[in-house]
């Protein structure tokens, strides 16, 4: 079978309404290696490079209160920087490059995905569901 390991996807297929980031970047731990007070973080088993996760909401209005919020991991050799804040939201708009979809079974025996992408950066455009740009105002 051609399809092993994380599937290529698109931001759009994952978040087509888009998402906003409602946590901070974080290190990931490898629960493997680290010890009583010594953290490791974990690396990308196909690509070594360090894994990082922040919360983002997705914005789709038909998922479910209780599965709004889905944790992105982020492959990359240093702190990913979330874009700025834009002017009159509660949440930063957020989007991702390079994504992958895995799927496992979680603990409740329903099948899900594990997120990872390589980038994340501030929305391009507006489309379906996604804030428009904020015009500066000109002085």
């Amino acid at each position: 079978m051609a399809l092993q390991g994380p599937i290529p996807v698109t931001f759009d297929m994952v978040f087509p309404h888009g998402c906003y980031i409602v946590g901070e970047v974080e290190p990931v731990k490898d629960f493997d290696a680290s010890t009583n007070g010594r953290f490791v973080q974990a690396r990308d088993k196909q690509t070594s490079e360090l894994v990082w996760q922040v919360s983002v909401m997705d914005a789709d209005p038909t998922v479910k209160a209780a599965q709004k919020t889905v944790s992105v991991k982020i492959l990359s050799p240093v702190q990913p920087v979330p874009p700025a804040p834009m002017p009159g939201l509660p949440f930063t708009p957020v989007e991702f490059d390079h994504v992958t979809a895995t799927p496992y079974v979680n603990g409740s025996g329903r099948l899900a995905y594990s997120i990872k992408v390589r980038e994340m950066r501030a929305p391009r455009t507006a489309g379906p569901g996604k804030p428009a740009p904020v015009a500066k105002d000109a002085a």
